[in-house]
């Protein structure tokens, strides 16, 4: 049985999933699924953070079908192939990643979702790619860094106002001496004159140490 959680998301037999845009084409060994004519690929939990926070209680994901994304951490795009499925044909998804061998990867993907762009760049490095980005609904960011508070904040500025961003912030990448909530705390400090928070998402046991939050742009 598949029930839609939201746009482009479903739970098939308790499992998310979202529907293929390229039928037939694997990310990173996921199951597909039959149904209706339609194929729908397994979204792991334990390989997305999104998948995660959605299991866990996410009350509002304001990606959807049409939605331009700014994809900050794209690695070697599991996630991003995910949100690829859910914006369709007519969104768009801006694929920042740092690192050369995690973009080798991603460009295999990019090759056959052209609604993924690949940039490779630094996320704190803006003025190489917000020209060619300009406004964006979403901004999703999961980089490994210590400074992600500041990696959003110059990002934000292709936010549109009172769009959306979805962050994982990775506590042992910030500070591994500090307590996790600390952590946190000193991240959400850091952004509350430009974002609102409207959630915040536990994700273990799929992932520990982390905290995923929403956030809305002021």
């Amino acid at each position: 049985m598949i029930q839609k959680l939201f746009d482009g998301v479903y739970r098939i037999d308790g499992k998310l999933a979202t529907q293929n845009m390229v039928k037939g084409v694997r990310v990173y060994n996921e199951d597909l699924v039959e149904e209706d004519g339609k194929q729908y690929r397994l979204w792991n939990p334990y390989r997305s953070k999104l998948s995660a926070a959605i299991m866990n209680g996410l009350m509002e994901l304001g990606i959807k079908k049409g939605s331009k994304v700014l994809y900050l951490g794209a690695a070697s795009g599991t996630t991003p192939s995910h949100v690829s499925d859910i914006v369709g044909d007519k969104g768009i998804v801006f694929c920042v990643e740092i690192s050369e061998r995690s973009m080798r990867d991603l460009l295999k993907v990019c090759e056959v979702r052209k609604n993924l762009l690949p940039i490779l760049e630094d996320a704190r490095n803006t003025g190489a790619y917000s020209n060619d980005v300009g406004e964006v609904d979403i901004i999703y960011q999961d980089v490994a860094a210590r400074d992600q508070d500041q990696i959003l904040l110059r990002n934000a500025a292709m936010l549109k106002k009172g769009g959306l961003a979805y962050v994982a912030i990775k506590s042992q990448s910030i500070d591994v001496a500090k307590h996790p909530k600390l952590v946190f705390e000193d991240f959400k400090r850091s952004i509350l004159q430009v974002f609102e928070i409207v959630q915040e998402v536990d994700i273990e046991p799929y992932d520990s140490m982390h905290l995923f939050i929403v956030l809305r742009k002021r």
